[in-house]
């Protein structure tokens, strides 16, 4: 077989399996494309008008003007006749003009998107150290054979997950930026700008991967080879080392997707640091309606979406190829002991304390001669800029912000379960949409749905299900090349006997902590689609709303920022501690009888001996099975 065929055949088996992929993914980024190009007539708005807004706000739109500008763009011909003119420029390598601006689209969309693969590069630095950090407990006591010792911990970890991006970002920049001067706050000059923007977009998201990976650790330490190579007095870096490598698979889709969601939506930090990124250009583009722009950006973040997807299988398939070829791998998620419940109690019973102190009080109510007061007694969390309760507006706020982010992580949680179990399905389709910033989903959902209550909730939720089914997809390949369900299929197990006693109770428990984990973030979603507009007005006493709010009076009145953080960071250590019980029920055995087993059960066999560290690779034979 010629080289060039073999490596055809190799990329088509990484990106998903032969045409029909092909088609399916070619279908969902035209659909994308379609659906960015339809968005002015979708939202029932004057395109013209728009346009006219966005470039020049004191200008009255009259009619001879918006006349003007429907004929120099050409918007009475339809959105089809744009699309088509902009995808025959395309194809020559011209993204056409801006409706704003005026100038070329393509070189500057290839200059914020050099911008934000810079910036990228930085965050998955600090992501990379941040996961070291979290995961550097449990990969010391695993190397040493320590595990059993280990007690769940995670608060910080779930504090630092939970704060939102641009809480961190306004931190970081007044006070290390502004208030000490220790390194630039503003612009995009050189190296030394990239550090600020980079750990505020890093930190939370290694938080993230630190837990996942922490989840899957003690599973690869309690594998035979672990357990061999301390027995025989392997250094314990060594052995830590290729835990990790063992984890790190499982990870990779997941790594793919905070690789596009840094670079396409981290909006809000590219907003405050002034930085010339895609995130901001997309944003910019869809609230002008900048549809040449918009799609250039779009179709951008797509092409990096399926890169980074095809690197993160041909990673995995570099670390475990063989094993997965040959179904030699041990099964990372084994039934876990009960999780203390003192935490999880703990943090409900703060939370609940704090909502159930503020639900008395008034969250509308004005006093502008209360504007900005400390915490008192009267107060216990101060006041804002209107003099209202900052207790009040979060106790209030608890009721939707906290009610709308759990059935929208239960629903996101469903359908990554169910379409993680249909990879050759989900994989384009989780391509796709991560490539599509949470902002312009909710754009896109609003001009089709129009505005309501349920709107931002569905746009989330039509993006949050896709780290869950990634998630699902990496942890079933694994678990299919399993030693265990290999001889369990010899026995004679079905298909549904395996997915419902083997399959799923190993991979639904990772993956519903994995929801809780992100449960802060979709609150903090929803809360931001309303603030733009798209959902729950002011004064609404929406969680996110209250961020947005008082981030102008972080430097005067602090607390108006702080108390709203803190209980979102409770929020998140709720999540995490609670995940950590999160496990299927373990199935009932019958007693050995006289009787043979029915035909859809399974007798397990014994593969090792755990009493002899010398047999712990060695099969375990028929005899000596009936003398134990």
């Amino acid at each position: 077989m010629p080289w060039t065929t073999y490596a055809a055949t190799r990329v088509r088996a990484l990106a998903g399996g032969g045409v029909p992929a092909l088609l399916w993914r070619t279908v969902l980024v035209a659909a994308l494309v379609c659906g960015i190009g339809l968005l002015p007539w979708l939202s029932r708005t004057d395109p013209a008008l728009t346009v006219l807004r966005a470039r020049s706000a004191d200008r009255d739109p009259d009619p001879e003007t918006l006349r003007a500008i429907r004929d120099d763009l050409g918007l009475d011909n339809g959105p089809l006749a744009l699309l088509g003119r902009w995808l025959g420029g395309l194809l020559h390598g011209d993204a056409g003009t801006s409706w704003v601006s005026g100038s070329q689209v393509l070189p500057g969309v290839v200059q914020a998107l050099g911008a934000s693969l810079l910036l990228m590069s930085g965050a998955l630095v600090v992501a990379a150290g941040t996961a070291a950090a979290v995961c550097a407990r449990t990969l010391r006591l695993g190397a040493r054979g320590r595990l059993g010792a280990r007690r769940p911990g995670g608060t910080a970890t779930a504090v630092l997950a939970a704060l939102p991006e641009f809480l961190v970002a306004s931190v970081l920049a007044s006070v290390i930026g502004v208030q000490l001067g220790w390194l630039p706050a503003l612009g995009w000059y050189g190296p030394q700008w990239m550090v600020l923007p980079s750990l505020a977009l890093g930190l939370p998201a290694g938080a993230v991967l630190g837990r996942m990976l922490d989840d899957l650790l003690p599973g690869a330490f309690g594998e035979p080879w672990a357990m061999a190579a301390a027995a025989r007095g392997v250094p314990s870096r060594s052995v830590a080392r290729q835990a990790v490598r063992r984890c790190v698979p499982g990870l990779l889709p997941n790594l793919a997707l905070f690789v596009v969601g840094l670079t396409g939506g981290s909006v809000a930090v590219e907003q405050i640091f002034d930085i010339p990124g895609l995130g901001r250009l997309t944003l910019h583009a869809a609230l002008a309606q900048d549809l040449p722009a918009l799609q250039t950006g779009t179709l951008a973040l797509v092409l990096l979406a399926a890169t980074a997807g095809l690197l993160a299988r041909l990673a995995a398939r570099v670390l475990i190829g063989p094993a997965l070829r040959d179904g030699a791998l041990q099964s990372l998620h084994r039934p876990r002991p009960p999780a203390p419940r003192t935490l999880p109690l703990l943090y409900a019973g703060l939370l609940a304390a704090v909502i159930g102190l503020g639900l008395p009080r008034d969250p509308l109510a004005l006093d502008t001669l209360a504007r900005l007061q400390a915490p008192s007694l009267e107060h216990p969390f101060g006041t804002d800029a209107l003099g209202r309760d900052v207790l009040a507006r979060i106790a209030h706020g608890a009721l939707t912000s906290l009610g709308t982010a759990l059935a929208v992580s239960a629903a996101a949680l469903v359908a990554g379960l169910l379409l993680g179990l249909l990879p050759r399905v989900s994989g384009p389709l989780v391509d796709t949409l991560s490539a599509v910033p949470p902002v312009l989903a909710g754009l896109l959902v609003t001009g089709a749905m129009g505005s309501g209550t349920w709107t931002p909730a569905f746009a989330v939720a039509v993006v949050a299900w896709s780290p869950l089914a990634a998630h699902t997809s990496s942890l079933l390949r694994q678990e299919r090349a399993t030693t265990h369900l290999t001889a369990t299929r010899a026995l004679g197990a079905g298909r549904w006997y395996l997915l419902r006693h083997e399959l799923l109770p190993a991979v639904a428990p990772p993956v519903a902590r994995h929801a809780l984990l992100r449960l802060p973030g979709i609150a903090l979603s929803l809360a931001a689609l309303g603030f733009l507009g798209l959902g729950a007005q002011p004064p609404s006493p929406d969680w996110g709303l209250l961020l947005a709010e008082n981030q102008p009076y972080a430097e005067r009145a602090p607390w108006a920022v702080l108390f709203p953080a803190a209980v979102l960071a409770l929020l998140g250590a709720l999540a995490v501690t609670a995940a950590g019980g999160v496990r299927l029920p373990r199935r009932r055995t019958r007693r050995a009888g006289p009787a043979e087993p029915p035909a859809d059960r399974v007798v397990p066999v014994p593969l090792r001996q755990p009493d002899r560290p010398d047999a712990l690779l060695t099969p375990v034979s028929a005899s000596q099975t009936e003398e134990r």
